[in-house]
């Protein structure tokens, strides 16, 4: 009888440090998964930007916040395969884009970014969701989904010459393009008086190790 208590509680010590070893590896991949994403806005200041253009930006409870005419911000981080998302919010009228393999132009840094730009903006055809490149609607995205002064989410995802551009869940665009290899992330500034808010910014680098 003593022996096969024994055996019992043996068996039993087993399966318990299973089952903790099952719980502690389940736990070390769900932060590792976590840890995948790289924050490029982190809610307090502007570290890791820089600013070309006219339009002043800021960070406020958590928010950033562009307005004042024509500009942009640049992560310093660069990448050229990757899933980007972001929280944002555009005011009345208001034109932006988040633009990813992005460079400042060399003849001109204050100009349009050289790169390609998922648009923001609630009342032109090629609204948000329509893929640009520098200075034109490039390919269709479908139906609007997204108003003025509300927040929203977009994600891009580009791999190789293939883009994906996501807005509240919903694909909106694909696309396939080669022009452009690698570069920063940006958020454009636009029409004097409009506002556009960022609460989130993350990516996750997806280039082959």
């Amino acid at each position: 009888m003593k022996k096969f208590t024994l055996v019992f509680a043996l068996a039993a010590m087993l399966i318990s440090c299973s089952q903790q070893n099952k719980q502690t590896e389940a736990k070390n991949n769900s932060q590792v998964a976590k840890s995948e994403w790289i924050p490029l806005f982190n809610g307090k200041n502007l570290d890791n930007w820089f600013v070309r253009g006219k339009a002043k930006w800021d960070v406020r409870d958590g928010i950033m916040t562009g307005k004042g005419g024509m500009g942009h911000i640049y992560t310093n981080a660069v990448a050229t395969d990757f899933v980007v998302k972001g929280t944002f919010k555009i005011s009345d009228n208001g034109n932006s884009g988040l633009y990813f393999r992005a460079n400042p132009p060399k003849d001109n840094p204050d100009g349009w970014p050289v790169g390609y730009e998922a648009q923001i903006d609630n009342h032109q055809d090629a609204h948000t969701g329509w893929l640009w490149k520098p200075g034109k609607p490039t390919a269709k995205a479908k139906a609007l989904i997204t108003k003025d002064n509300e927040w929203f989410t977009m994600k891009v995802k580009m791999v190789g010459d293939k883009m994906e551009i996501w807005v509240n869940g919903q694909l909106m665009t694909e696309y396939t393009d080669s022009d452009y290899k690698k570069g920063h992330f940006a958020i454009q500034g636009h029409n004097p008086g409009q506002t556009i808010e960022i609460k989130e910014l993350a990516y996750k680098d997806l280039s082959k190790k």
